[in-house]
Order: structure tokens, then sequence, then C-alpha cells
């Protein structure tokens, strides 16, 4: 109640849950210091925490060189000469820039604006349809490895962070398979455009220009699956790599813009960094008042199947999802779900990538929508305007959602491929 009524009042989440968690200790006679030491234990003995940064580090260094623009290029030479041209190109490029930044907000923030002004110059397509699309489409980034919420989901579940990649590489091509099922159905009754198709000797330029920024998440998953570097050192290889491939392939980086991805990278990670530290202090009095170990008992006392249980859990974290953070789910809510989940025989790697699914979706699910709010803000357009145009693309995605809960093997096929045994 003392964490609703300060979030209430007006004080970011984070400190809300710090205040709340020591009010908790003063009450029940415990030591307050004990929520100093449960924060700097959580922050300084986890190297894995490290890569978050890292990762964001490496979004910030694509988009400052000419990457997103090479990136285009290569995929509307694909796809821009179907019906939706440019739509389809809209979603393409998002699932090859999801092996580049695990972040939503990143993908959206680098490409939206450029796509937003593609899509509607000439009237091709209406604000509110570009900016649904590049929302929509922005989700798939953190599904598609590397992904950051899968590095806080491996934090507190204690799973291997290499088969959670793995693991959430077909269902992020599956969201974007579905949203350009959609386009594909509404781009004749709606009469989208067809774009200019490019001709085929120019492909294998195109192509060219573009493989270094490709090369990234291969050179990434080849240093992480091989062993020879850590998730975290694979991070900071995607960072050094981005900046290489900016300011000496592509010519397209200054000592200031690198001084304002240092700076925008910070900021986040201190967003995140104070989201994760207050939850490992109220995640200890969540473990002190054994509540997950008492929710687990109250939930086989139903004699729930996987199912059911499943079921339950989808529907909990997509409502948590139109009010809180996905960030925040994922610290305070999956870590209760988990001892549940495990008693049912629930793979963790599984979980995992559907918990993570849901609180992408969450991201373009009114009213909270953090990816509706900042495309209100690039695209110039209402925030009703744009959700009408987000809803048919939810019940794209949820169909998706039910496909990768309820089949398990989607997630677990390449995981097991190489040498997960679950």
């Amino acid at each position: 109640m003392a964490i609703i009524a300060l979030t209430l009042l007006g004080l970011p989440i984070g400190h809300a849950m710090i205040g709340g968690s020591v009010l908790y200790l003063w009450m029940a006679g415990l030591d307050i210091g004990t929520a100093a030491e449960q924060l700097s234990n959580g922050m300084y003995n986890s190297f894995l925490l490290l890569a978050i940064p890292l990762f964001i580090l490496a979004a910030e260094f694509m988009t400052i060189g000419s990457i997103t623009d090479r990136l285009l290029s290569f995929c509307n030479a694909f796809v821009g000469r179907f019906r939706g041209g440019l739509a389809h190109v809209n979603v393409v490029q998002s699932i090859i820039f999801a092996g580049m930044s695990g972040s939503a907000l990143a993908d959206a923030a680098s490409s939206g604006k450029l796509m937003q002004k593609l899509m509607t110059q000439d009237g091709k397509y209406t604000a509110s349809f570009a900016a649904a699309l590049t929302s929509v489409s922005s989700v798939i980034g953190p599904i598609i490895p590397p992904s950051i919420p899968m590095v806080i989901y491996a934090l507190v579940s204690d799973t291997s962070i290499g088969y959670l990649f793995l693991g959430g590489v077909v269902p992020g091509l599956l969201l974007g398979v579905a949203q350009m099922a959609y386009i594909s159905i509404i781009a004749r009754r709606r009469n989208f455009p067809v774009e200019k198709p490019v001709p085929m000797r120019d492909i294998p330029r195109i192509t060219w220009e573009a493989l270094p920024a490709l090369m990234m998440p291969v050179i990434l998953f080849g240093c992480l699956y091989s062993g020879i570097t850590t998730p975290t050192e694979a991070a900071a290889l995607a960072a050094f790599y981005a900046l290489l491939v900016s300011a000496f392939l592509y010519r397209a980086v200054t000592w200031r813009s690198v001084y304002d991805s240092l700076a925008n990278s910070a900021r986040v990670t201190i967003s995140i960094g104070m989201l994760i530290a207050s939850a490992m202090v109220f995640n200890y009095v969540i473990t002190v008042e054994n509540i997950p170990k008492t929710l687990a008992v109250m939930m086989q006392g139903y004699e729930l199947s996987p199912f059911t249980f499943l079921l339950a859990a989808n529907l909990l974290m997509l409502v948590l999802g139109c009010f809180l953070e996905g960030t925040t789910i994922l610290l305070i809510i999956v870590p209760v779900l988990l001892p549940t989940a495990r008693a049912l025989g629930i793979d963790p790697v599984h979980f995992g990538v559907v918990a993570v699914v849901n609180i992408m979706i969450g991201l373009v699910t009114p009213p909270y929508g953090l990816l509706l709010f900042m495309m209100v803000k690039i695209a110039e357009v209402s925030l009703k305007d744009l959700v009408r145009e987000v809803m048919p693309f939810l019940g794209a995605m949820l169909a998706a959602l039910a496909l990768i809960t309820f089949v398990p093997e989607i997630v677990l096929f390449l995981p097991k491929l190489l040498g997960y045994k679950g």
C-alpha cells in the first residue's frame, strides 16, 4: 500500500519501492541498513548487469551513423516492390535492427522519424497508420536477441542468457510475420501504393553497402555461442563494432555525436539501474514474507495445469502491462510467478520468452504504452488516432503470443538444437 500511495503522489516507481521497503523493515523491527546491503550486493555482484548499458550504447552508436539508412535501403530492395511495400520495409528493418540494439525504444527512436517521413510523404500512408506500424514493429527488437529485458530476466531467474537469446529468435520472427500478414490483408482494402522496384543489378551494391551493419549480429552471436566471450563481453564488442563501423566505414561520426551518445546511454542506464536497485530491495521483502512459496503452495492447492497457469500469467502480465513499465513487471511480478512455473514443470527459458513478449506488447497497449507516447511526439498525431490504428495489430500479436505460449517448441527449438537440455 505504501508503494502505491507514494506512486500516486508522483514519486518515481523506483523511489516508491525503496521507500515502501524501508517502511516495511522499520515496522517489522528489522535493520533498515539491510536495504542498503541488498542494494549494493545485488548491483555490484552481478557482472551480467554490465551488459545493459553496453547494449544501450551499441544502439546509440548505430543511431549516430548512417547504419539505419543503409539497412532501410537493403530492406526496400527486397520487400519494397510489393503492395504496401514501405509498410513491409518498416517491419523487416525492425527485425534486422533487433539483432543489434536490444531495445524497442532505441529502435523506434532511430528509425521512427525516418520511416514516418518516408511513409507519409506525398500522402502515401496516413500519419497515424505509419506511427502505429513503427510502434508495433519496434517491439520485435527486445525479443530477437540481443535483448535487455532477457538480460534482466536471466538476472532474476538464474537462467542461461545464451539459451534465452536463442529462444527469442523464432517468436520474434513470428511476430514480424503476424504484422506483415495484417499489412497484406489491408493493403488492397486501403489501396496502399506499390513502390518502384529496385533493379536487380543494384541489389548486390546495396547489399555490399549494408553488409558491415548486417554482420554485427553474426559477429555478436558467433562470439557468444562459441564461448569466446561472456554476454557482457559480447555487449562490449557490439558497442565497439557499432562505433567502428559508424566512424571508419561509414564516416558519419563526430566527437559531439559520440559525447551525446555516451550521455544518452548514461541517462537511460541510470533510470533502468534505479528500477533494478529498488526491485532488489523489494524482492528481499518479498522473500522475508515468503510470498513466492506461499503463492506456489496456494496455486498447487487449486491444482492448476500448466496450460491454466500460463493463461492466467499471460492475462496478469498483459493487464499489468497496460499500467506498469516492463522492467518493473520483470523485477517484481515474474519472480513471484517463477516458483509456481517451475513446480508445474514449465521450462524457465520458455516462460522467460513468454514474459518478455507480454511486456513488449504492453509497450503498445493503452493507456500507458511508452511506445505510443513516443510516437505521438515523433509523428505529431493524436493518441486517439494512433490507438485506433494499433488495435488490429494488437489482435495479430496476441494470436502470435498464444502460439508462443501454448506451443513451447516454438521457443525451445533453437536452444535444443544447440544443446539445451531443459
